[in-house]
C-alpha cells in the first residue's frame, strides 16, 4: 500500500512515514493510491472476528488492508492497547443500538476517556506513534486545531508518551466550559494549550500556516492529530465496518450512515469504508447553521466563509466553515485529477473564497456514485430533537447527535440508518438543560473537572508568533 497527495506532489509513500508527517509537503492530502476492495467471504470472515475476538481484532484486520510497514503481530498489539475495556468502558468498545423502532439506529461512539468519538482513532494513533518514534528513535511535536473535541481526546491519548508534545490552538471563548476544563485542566509540560481570538477556521489556518514553512517543520518535528492526518483517519473506518456489522444479519444488507459534520473527516471516513465494499446505500451529512457542506451537496458550490458569518451554536464542534478533509472527497470526485484539485483548492479557493462544480459531470452524479446526501438543523431542532428522542426512548443525546438524528428523520426509508453519536451529553449541559430541564448525567471520572486549575496561553498574533511559542515551548 502506498499513499499519494490530492494534489500530486512527491512520491508514493508508506503509511508510517505519512503517519507521521501529516500533512503532504505540497499542501495536499494523504490518501491510498487505490481503495482496497472487500470481497462476500472477507465480509463474511469478519462478522466472525468481531464476534469472537472483538473490535480490537476487527481493527487489526481493516489496518492490515492499509499498512505493509509494521509487522502483523506488532499492529495487533498496537491495536489492543488501544481497545480495552477499561477504556472504553464496554467491551464492545463500539455499542449499536436501535433508537427507537423506526429502523434508526445509535453508534455509541463517545465512551472513551474523554466522552467524544474522536477518542477512536486518538487512542489508536498515541499506539502508532509511539511505536513508530521508539522504533526511529524520534520525537515529534504535535501541532492542532481543535473546535472542541479533537484538543482534549488527543491530549489524553498522547500524556504519558515521551517521544510528543502537543500545542493544540482552541478558538477562545467558543467552547463550552467542560470542553475547556478537558483541555486547560492538564497540568503537564509536554501538553501546551493556545486560544486563539475567532472561530476553528482561524487556528486552523494558523496550523496550516506553520506547516507551510517545510523548514520549521523539519527543524521542530512537526506532525499533525487533527484529520489532516490520515492515520487517524484510516481509524474512522473501522467503526463503520464494525456498525455495519452489529446493525445487520447478512453480508450484503444495505445501511445508511447519518453523520454529523464541519470538517469533513468523519464522513469522509465513512466514504473510504464505502468505496472499500462495504454495503452503504446512503452517507447523510448533518450540518448545523454552518451549512458550507450542506450548500455543496445541493448546489455544487462550496463557498467557504469568513470568520464574520461562522456563527456560534449549539452544536459548537460543527462551527467550522473551512472543511479540511473536503479535498479528499473532491479528488476522487474529480476522478483523482491531481491538478485540477491543486487549481481549486491551491488557486481559485484561495482567490475568490469559492468554487463551483454544479455544472460539471461529476457533480451531476455525486448522489448516484458516491451516495452523499445531507441536511441541516438549527437550535431549535437540536431541542426539540433532544426532547423528543428523550420521551421517546429514554436516551438523551448531545447536540450535535440530535443535528443527526434530525437530519436522519428525513431519509429513513427501506433500509437502516446509522446515525454516528458524536459525544456525551455531559459535555453540553447547558443545551440538555433547556431540552430537558435537567442536568445531564456526569460518569464519575468528570466530577469536579470544571474546578480544576487552568492551564492555557493567549496567543496575539499570526504565524510567525505561533513558531516564537513552539520555540520557547518545545
Amino acid at each position: 500500500m502506498r499513499y499519494v497527495s490530492t494534489r500530486g506532489g512527491g512520491d508514493p509513500r508508506q503509511f508510517c512515514d505519512i503517519l507521521l508527517e501529516g500533512l503532504a509537503p505540497d499542501g495536499g492530502l494523504y490518501l491510498p493510491a487505490t481503495y482496497p476492495r472487500l470481497d462476500a467471504a472477507t465480509l463474511a470472515e469478519w462478522r466472525q472476528v468481531l464476534a469472537d475476538d472483538g473490535y480490537a481484532a476487527l481493527a487489526h484486520r481493516v489496518l492490515l488492508l492499509f499498512v505493509d510497514d509494521i509487522g502483523s503481530d506488532d499492529l495487533l498489539a498496537i491495536c489492543q492497547r488501544a481497545y480495552t475495556a477499561e477504556k472504553f468502558g464496554t467491551d464492545e468498545i463500539v455499542p449499536v443500538t436501535p433508537l427507537g423502532d423506526n429502523g434508526m439506529w445509535l453508534a455509541h461512539l463517545s465512551e472513551g476517556p474523554t466522552a467524544a468519538f474522536k477518542d477512536l482513532a486518538m487512542q489508536l494513533l498515541g499506539e502508532l506513534f509511539e511505536y513508530e518514534l521508539t522504533r526511529r528513535g524520534r520525537t515529534l511535536t504535535i501541532l492542532g486545531a481543535t473546535s472542541g473535541d479533537t484538543g482534549s481526546a488527543a491530549e489524553h491519548a498522547m500524556l504519558g508518551k515521551e517521544s510528543v508534545r502537543v500545542f493544540m490552538l482552541s478558538p477562545r471563548g467558543r467552547m463550552t466550559p467542560f470542553q475547556q476544563a478537558q483541555m486547560y485542566g492538564i497540568d503537564n509540560p509536554a501538553i501546551v494549550n493556545i486560544t486563539v481570538a475567532g472561530p476553528f477556521d482561524d487556528c486552523q489556518d494558523l496550523v496550516k500556516g506553520v506547516f507551510a514553512d517545510l523548514q520549521f517543520r523539519a527543524d521542530h518535528s512537526l506532525g499533525a492529530v487533527n484529520s489532516i492526518n490520515w492515520g487517524r483517519l484510516v481509524a474512522q473506518v473501522v467503526y463503520y465496518v464494525a456498525s455495519w456489522l452489529r446493525a445487520t444479519k447478512a453480508d450484503d444488507e444495505q445501511v445508511s450512515f447519518c453523520v454529523p459534520s464541519g470538517n469533513f473527516g468523519n464522513i469522509c471516513a465513512g466514504h473510504v469504508a464505502r468505496e472499500m465494499g462495504i454495503p452503504i446505500r446512503r452517507l447523510i451529512l448533518a450540518t448545523n447553521e454552518n451549512n458550507v457542506l450542506d450548500e455543496f451537496l445541493r448546489t455544487g458550490v462550496y463557498r467557504v466563509r469568513p470568520s464574520s458569518e461562522t456563527y456560534e451554536t449549539s452544536s459548537p464542534s460543527m462551527d467550522i466553515s473551512k472543511a479540511s478533509n473536503f479535498e479528499r472527497f473532491i479528488f476522487d470526485l474529480l476522478g483523482r485529477d491531481a491538478e485540477r484539485v491543486r487549481e481549486l483548492f491551491a488557486g481559485e479557493l484561495v482567490r475568490t473564497g469559492q468554487f463551483d462544480l454544479s455544472d460539471t459531470s461529476e457533480f451531476a452524479v455525486l448522489a448516484s456514485t458516491y451516495g452523499f446526501v445531507s441536511g441541516t438543523s438549527t437550535h431549535a431542532d437540536r431541542v426539540e430533537t433532544i426532547r423528543t428522542v428523550h420521551a421517546r426512548t429514554g436516551v438523551t443525546i448531545d447536540p450535535h447527535t440530535a443535528d443527526g438524528v434530525k437530519v436522519a428523520e428525513g431519509f429513513v426509508g427501506n433500509e437502516p440508518v446509522i446515525v454516528c453519536e458524536t459525544a456525551l451529553p455531559v459535555k453540553f449541559s447547558a443545551t440538555i438543560v433547556e431540552a430537558l430541564g435537567h442536568e445531564p448525567e456526569r460518569p464519575e471520572r468528570f466530577v469536579g473537572l470544571e474546578s480544576l486549575p487552568q492551564h492555557v496561553v493567549d496567543l496575539h498574533g499570526g504565524v510567525d508568533a505561533l513558531k516564537s511559542l513552539i520555540v520557547e515551548r518545545v
